[in-house]
């Protein structure tokens, strides 16, 4: 597993956390009025890590167990191949993301800082706004859906696959778990910038999404043409 593969996979995962899951919705509630209750942030946080972290490993399982079912049909370049064209499929899906094509405008994103700004504060509340932002991404979340491409054309040992998913899972929700420790120590300093943060979300949202896909793409597309490389070399 060469360095190169873990920055890829670390660069997917800060892609990630910047969703509507993995960031709008805990900017919003780090926005709530009243004091900051760290905890349903915590909650929050947790179960969407804990919902990919099973994807994932059902996932990869999932295609390990297909693999080897066909034996040799699927070896280690032709796994490689279908990496690249997912990468260049993303890449190309981004064009189709921009806002003004799509009409969408920030309707989406509204609708979700109704449902938090609505919402109560118990864990049931909060552990169920996790599930449903997680199910509700999960098709969306292109970025790890390439990660976990990576992983499965990968040859590396299946505890060594689970340890990297659970990585992934962390740093996907670390920029809001920042957020949420800055605005625990300073909340006069933070809640400003989470006021911005919260404007540009509502501007600019939806057009992120295009950049995150070629970004993305890019980075699976790279490690798919890496390795391929090196094999024929």
């Amino acid at each position: 597993m060469s360095v190169a593969v873990l920055l890829s996979l670390a660069g997917l995962a800060l892609l990630d956390g910047t969703s509507v899951g993995t960031l709008f919705i805990p900017v919003w509630l780090l926005l709530v009025p009243g004091r900051v209750r760290a905890g349903r942030v915590v909650v929050y946080l947790g179960t969407l890590a804990v919902f990919y972290f099973a994807v994932g490993v059902v996932v990869v399982g999932g295609a390990g167990s297909v693999a080897a079912a066909v034996g040799g049909a699927l070896d280690g370049r032709a796994a490689l191949w279908g990496q690249l064209a997912v990468g260049v499929g993303l890449f190309a899906l981004s064009f189709r993301f921009d806002p003004k094509r799509r009409g969408e405008g920030r309707g989406g994103v509204s609708r979700w800082r109704e449902r938090v700004a609505a919402g109560s504060s118990s864990v049931v509340w909060v552990v169920g706004l996790a599930l449903v932002a997680a199910v509700a991404e999960v098709a969306t979340m292109l970025p790890y859906l390439g990660a976990l491409a990576m992983l499965a054309a990968s040859d590396l040992h299946a505890g060594v696959v689970v340890v990297l998913l659970a990585g992934y899972c962390v740093v996907m929700v670390l920029p809001a778990g920042v957020l949420l420790v800055a605005r625990v120590l300073a909340a006069s300093r933070v809640e400003p910038v989470l006021r911005r943060v919260d404007a540009w979300i509502g501007d600019r949202g939806a057009g992120a999404t295009g950049w995150l896909l070629a970004i993305a793409g890019f980075l699976v597309a790279r490690d798919a043409a890496a390795r391929l490389w090196f094999m024929e070399g």
